[in-house]
Protein backbone atom coordinates (compact mmCIF):
# COMPACT_ATOMS: atom_id res chain seq x y z
CA UNK A 1 0.00 0.00 0.00
CA UNK A 2 1.28 3.53 -0.70
CA UNK A 3 2.53 5.53 2.27
CA UNK A 4 2.37 9.22 3.06
CA UNK A 5 4.93 10.56 5.53
CA UNK A 6 3.21 13.52 7.16
CA UNK A 7 2.53 15.47 10.33
CA UNK A 8 -0.98 16.47 11.49
CA UNK A 9 0.02 20.11 11.87
CA UNK A 10 1.72 20.34 8.47
CA UNK A 11 -0.47 22.29 6.04
CA UNK A 12 1.42 20.82 3.08
CA UNK A 13 0.77 17.31 4.39
CA UNK A 14 -2.91 18.07 4.87
CA UNK A 15 -3.10 19.42 1.32
CA UNK A 16 -1.82 16.14 -0.07
CA UNK A 17 -4.12 14.13 2.21
CA UNK A 18 -7.10 16.06 0.83
CA UNK A 19 -5.98 15.43 -2.75
CA UNK A 20 -5.61 11.71 -2.11
CA UNK A 21 -8.96 11.65 -0.33
CA UNK A 22 -10.79 13.45 -3.14
CA UNK A 23 -9.38 10.99 -5.67
CA UNK A 24 -10.10 7.97 -3.48
CA UNK A 25 -6.51 6.85 -2.86
CA UNK A 26 -6.03 4.23 -0.15
CA UNK A 27 -2.89 5.41 1.65
CA UNK A 28 -1.24 4.52 4.94
CA UNK A 29 -0.17 7.51 7.02
CA UNK A 30 3.24 7.56 8.71
CA UNK A 31 3.62 10.40 11.19
CA UNK A 32 7.01 12.12 11.26
CA UNK A 33 8.11 14.88 13.62
CA UNK A 34 9.29 17.58 11.19
CA UNK A 35 12.16 18.62 13.46
CA UNK A 36 13.45 15.15 14.28
CA UNK A 37 15.71 14.45 11.28
CA UNK A 38 15.44 10.72 12.00
CA UNK A 39 18.06 8.77 10.00
CA UNK A 40 15.49 6.40 8.50
CA UNK A 41 13.46 9.34 7.19
CA UNK A 42 16.53 11.21 5.91
CA UNK A 43 17.39 8.09 3.92
CA UNK A 44 14.11 8.63 2.05
CA UNK A 45 14.30 12.42 1.84
CA UNK A 46 17.69 13.96 2.69
CA UNK A 47 16.06 17.39 2.97
CA UNK A 48 14.01 16.12 5.92
CA UNK A 49 10.88 17.94 4.73
CA UNK A 50 7.24 16.86 4.61
CA UNK A 51 5.21 15.45 2.98
CA UNK A 52 6.71 12.45 1.20
CA UNK A 53 4.54 10.06 -0.82
CA UNK A 54 5.77 6.54 -1.49
CA UNK A 55 4.00 4.49 -4.15
CA UNK A 56 3.45 0.73 -4.21
CA UNK A 57 7.00 0.27 -5.48
CA UNK A 58 8.37 2.35 -2.58
CA UNK A 59 9.52 5.13 -4.88
CA UNK A 60 9.57 8.45 -3.03
CA UNK A 61 7.89 11.61 -4.34
CA UNK A 62 8.91 14.59 -2.23
CA UNK A 63 7.04 17.82 -1.60
CA UNK A 64 3.41 18.86 -1.76
CA UNK A 65 3.68 20.62 -5.12
CA UNK A 66 5.52 17.73 -6.73
CA UNK A 67 3.07 15.18 -5.32
CA UNK A 68 0.12 17.27 -6.51
CA UNK A 69 1.54 17.45 -10.05
CA UNK A 70 2.30 13.72 -10.03
CA UNK A 71 -1.24 12.83 -8.95
CA UNK A 72 -2.72 15.16 -11.56
CA UNK A 73 -0.58 13.73 -14.36
CA UNK A 74 -1.25 10.10 -13.42
CA UNK A 75 -4.87 10.32 -12.24
CA UNK A 76 -6.34 13.82 -12.46
CA UNK A 77 -6.25 14.03 -16.25
CA UNK A 78 -8.55 10.99 -16.37
CA UNK A 79 -11.19 12.50 -14.05
CA UNK A 80 -12.68 15.01 -16.52
CA UNK A 81 -15.11 17.21 -14.53
CA UNK A 82 -13.70 15.86 -11.23
CA UNK A 83 -10.16 16.91 -12.05
CA UNK A 84 -8.76 19.10 -9.30
CA UNK A 85 -7.04 21.50 -11.64
CA UNK A 86 -8.23 23.21 -14.82
CA UNK A 87 -7.93 22.33 -18.48
CA UNK A 88 -7.40 25.95 -19.46
CA UNK A 89 -3.75 26.98 -18.89
CA UNK A 90 -4.66 30.44 -17.57
CA UNK A 91 -7.12 28.97 -15.07
CA UNK A 92 -4.52 26.39 -14.12
CA UNK A 93 -2.00 29.19 -13.53
CA UNK A 94 -4.43 30.92 -11.16
CA UNK A 95 -4.95 27.70 -9.22
CA UNK A 96 -1.19 27.25 -8.93
CA UNK A 97 -0.80 30.86 -7.78
CA UNK A 98 -3.24 30.31 -4.94
CA UNK A 99 -1.67 27.01 -3.93
CA UNK A 100 1.63 28.86 -3.72
CA UNK A 101 -0.04 31.64 -1.71
CA UNK A 102 -1.36 29.25 0.92
CA UNK A 103 1.55 26.81 1.14
CA UNK A 104 4.33 29.41 1.01
CA UNK A 105 3.11 32.94 1.80
CA UNK A 106 0.55 32.05 4.49
CA UNK A 107 2.86 29.29 5.72
CA UNK A 108 5.73 31.72 6.16
CA UNK A 109 3.67 34.55 7.66
CA UNK A 110 1.34 32.59 9.92
CA UNK A 111 1.04 28.80 9.89
CA UNK A 112 4.65 27.73 10.40
CA UNK A 113 5.48 30.12 13.26
CA UNK A 114 2.27 29.34 15.16
CA UNK A 115 2.62 25.59 14.68
CA UNK A 116 6.24 25.78 15.79
CA UNK A 117 5.59 27.87 18.88
CA UNK A 118 2.36 26.20 20.00
CA UNK A 119 2.87 22.58 18.89
CA UNK A 120 6.38 21.53 17.94
CA UNK A 121 8.20 23.23 20.81
CA UNK A 122 6.18 21.09 23.22
CA UNK A 123 7.90 17.96 21.95
CA UNK A 124 11.24 19.32 20.72
CA UNK A 125 14.26 18.68 22.93
CA UNK A 126 16.14 21.87 23.90
CA UNK A 127 18.93 20.89 21.53
CA UNK A 128 16.46 21.16 18.64
CA UNK A 129 14.95 24.45 19.75
CA UNK A 130 12.33 23.23 22.21
CA UNK A 131 11.27 25.30 25.16
CA UNK A 132 8.94 28.16 25.97
CA UNK A 133 6.97 29.71 23.10
CA UNK A 134 8.27 32.95 21.62
CA UNK A 135 5.50 35.45 22.38
CA UNK A 136 6.84 37.99 19.87
CA UNK A 137 6.75 35.44 17.03
CA UNK A 138 3.17 34.54 17.94
CA UNK A 139 2.06 38.19 18.09
CA UNK A 140 3.53 38.83 14.66
CA UNK A 141 1.88 35.74 13.16
CA UNK A 142 -1.49 36.62 14.71
CA UNK A 143 -1.31 40.13 13.29
CA UNK A 144 -0.68 38.63 9.85
CA UNK A 145 -3.75 36.38 10.08
CA UNK A 146 -6.14 39.30 9.66
CA UNK A 147 -4.87 40.35 6.25
CA UNK A 148 -4.73 36.80 4.95
CA UNK A 149 -8.29 36.11 6.09
CA UNK A 150 -9.54 39.28 4.41
CA UNK A 151 -8.10 37.97 1.16
CA UNK A 152 -9.70 34.54 1.61
CA UNK A 153 -13.03 36.24 2.35
CA UNK A 154 -12.71 38.32 -0.83
CA UNK A 155 -11.99 35.22 -2.92
CA UNK A 156 -14.92 33.37 -1.34
CA UNK A 157 -17.26 36.32 -1.94
CA UNK A 158 -16.36 36.80 -5.60
CA UNK A 159 -16.01 33.19 -6.82
CA UNK A 160 -17.89 29.94 -6.47
CA UNK A 161 -14.67 28.29 -5.27
CA UNK A 162 -11.37 29.99 -4.47
CA UNK A 163 -9.73 29.12 -7.78
CA UNK A 164 -12.77 29.57 -10.03
CA UNK A 165 -16.05 27.84 -10.74
CA UNK A 166 -15.07 24.33 -9.59
CA UNK A 167 -13.36 22.71 -6.65
CA UNK A 168 -9.62 22.71 -7.25
CA UNK A 169 -6.21 22.39 -5.65
CA UNK A 170 -6.62 26.04 -4.59
CA UNK A 171 -9.49 25.12 -2.26
CA UNK A 172 -7.64 22.11 -0.89
CA UNK A 173 -4.50 24.13 -0.17
CA UNK A 174 -6.55 26.88 1.46
CA UNK A 175 -8.61 24.47 3.55
CA UNK A 176 -5.51 22.53 4.59
CA UNK A 177 -3.77 25.68 5.79
CA UNK A 178 -6.77 27.16 7.57
CA UNK A 179 -7.57 23.83 9.22
CA UNK A 180 -4.25 23.96 11.07
CA UNK A 181 -5.04 27.46 12.31
CA UNK A 182 -8.59 26.46 13.15
CA UNK A 183 -7.34 23.50 15.21
CA UNK A 184 -5.33 26.02 17.22
CA UNK A 185 -8.32 28.38 17.56
CA UNK A 186 -6.44 31.19 15.84
CA UNK A 187 -9.17 32.33 13.41
CA UNK A 188 -11.99 34.70 14.36
CA UNK A 189 -14.59 33.40 11.91
CA UNK A 190 -17.14 36.08 12.91
CA UNK A 191 -14.97 38.67 11.15
CA UNK A 192 -14.98 36.79 7.83
CA UNK A 193 -18.43 35.25 7.20
CA UNK A 194 -17.77 34.61 3.49
CA UNK A 195 -14.62 32.68 4.33
CA UNK A 196 -16.51 30.80 7.03
CA UNK A 197 -19.26 29.74 4.59
CA UNK A 198 -16.66 28.45 2.13
CA UNK A 199 -14.73 26.64 4.89
CA UNK A 200 -17.93 24.98 6.13
CA UNK A 201 -18.47 23.59 2.63
CA UNK A 202 -14.93 22.24 2.63
CA UNK A 203 -15.30 20.69 6.10
CA UNK A 204 -18.43 18.88 4.93
CA UNK A 205 -16.62 17.00 2.19
CA UNK A 206 -15.91 13.29 2.91
CA UNK A 207 -12.20 13.79 2.15
CA UNK A 208 -12.02 16.25 5.05
CA UNK A 209 -13.26 13.85 7.74
CA UNK A 210 -9.85 12.29 8.55
CA UNK A 211 -8.43 15.78 9.16
CA UNK A 212 -11.20 16.52 11.65
CA UNK A 213 -10.17 13.42 13.59
CA UNK A 214 -6.54 14.57 13.89
CA UNK A 215 -5.13 15.17 17.35
CA UNK A 216 -1.67 16.15 18.51
CA UNK A 217 -0.05 15.28 21.80
CA UNK A 218 -0.56 17.71 24.69
CA UNK A 219 -2.81 20.04 22.69
CA UNK A 220 -6.50 19.40 22.12
CA UNK A 221 -8.23 21.28 19.29
CA UNK A 222 -10.55 24.23 19.83
CA UNK A 223 -14.06 23.06 20.77
CA UNK A 224 -15.66 23.75 17.36
CA UNK A 225 -12.85 22.18 15.33
CA UNK A 226 -14.76 19.03 14.28
CA UNK A 227 -18.18 20.70 14.07
CA UNK A 228 -19.53 21.11 10.55
CA UNK A 229 -21.92 23.84 11.67
CA UNK A 230 -19.92 26.18 13.87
Amino acid sequence: MPHLHHHPMSAASRFVRLILGEYGFDTELVEVEPWSRAPEFLAINPAGTLPVYMDDSMRAIVGAGVIAEFVDETHGVLKRDRRLTAEDPFERAEIRRLVDWFLFRLEQDVTRPLARERVHKLTMPPSRGGGAPDSKAMRTARANIREHMKYVAWLAATRNFLGGDRLSYADLAGAASLSVLDYLGEIDWADVPQAKDWYQRMKSRPAFRPLLADRVRSLAPVSHYADLDF
